[in-house]
């Protein structure tokens, strides 16, 4: 999700980074072990929280900053949304798919890029709000216990494994089951880290979030 005017050659890793952080997110209520995760997701209904993305790019001095908004409503509606430096709205609600870009004119619905590949995102975060991670196809994920839990996620698929080397998930020292942290390692040495503040699990979320931009 770190591009969102996509263009066809940069398809597959939009579709693979916008999964990976939906994952992440639905990962809020979970704990210290695959047995707490399985109990305590089923208690997840409904997540909203703030972000800051840092992308870090060798060949540049400073990182790529983007800030925005994320809600989350079982069992499968998702929007996330960029408020700057450019504002840009994905939403996901009850199988449709709509992505919204600035334009000249403001934000217009933007049908380019793989949103019939969002298809099979929705149907994994079906699975990951149900604890059904350990047999993901795609990623092997290890739980890393302690003071601030880790979960490490790694690409099963030499395709994924060739854009993403692996996935830090640092949950809060403070409140349990909040990530404070999401660090993507891309190949080439770059890396974007996701940070959370303000995060609210099973708050009330207007459906209208869901269906207008």
């Amino acid at each position: 999700m770190m591009n969102l005017v996509v263009k066809k050659s940069g398809a597959k890793r939009y579709v693979s980074l916008m999964g990976i952080l939906c994952y992440c997110i639905v990962l809020l209520g979970w704990a210290n072990t695959w047995e707490d995760i399985r109990r305590e997701s089923k208690k997840i209904h409904s997540v909203s929280a703030q972000f800051s993305q840092k992308k870090h790019v060798q060949i540049l001095t400073r990182p790529l900053v983007s800030k925005g908004f994320f809600y989350f409503q079982a069992p499968d509606s998702v929007r996330w949304e960029y408020t700057s430096p450019i504002k840009s709205v994905l939403i996901m609600h009850k199988g449709n798919i709509k992505r919204y870009t600035q334009g000249e004119k403001g934000l217009a619905e933007d049908a380019s890029g793989p949103l019939e590949a969002m298809q099979s995102v929705l149907q994994e975060i079906g699975r990951w709000t149900r604890g059904e991670f350990t047999e993901n196809e795609h990623f092997s994920a290890t739980l890393k216990g302690g003071k601030a839990p880790r979960i490490i996620l790694t690409p099963k698929e030499k395709g994924m494994a060739a854009m993403i080397s692996r996935v830090v998930i640092t949950l809060s020292p403070d409140r349990q089951g909040v990530i404070k942290t999401v660090k993507i390692f891309e190949n080439e040495g770059n890396h974007t880290l996701f940070e959370f503040t303000d995060v609210q699990i099973n708050g009330k979320i207007s459906e209208m979030l869901f269906r207008e931009m």
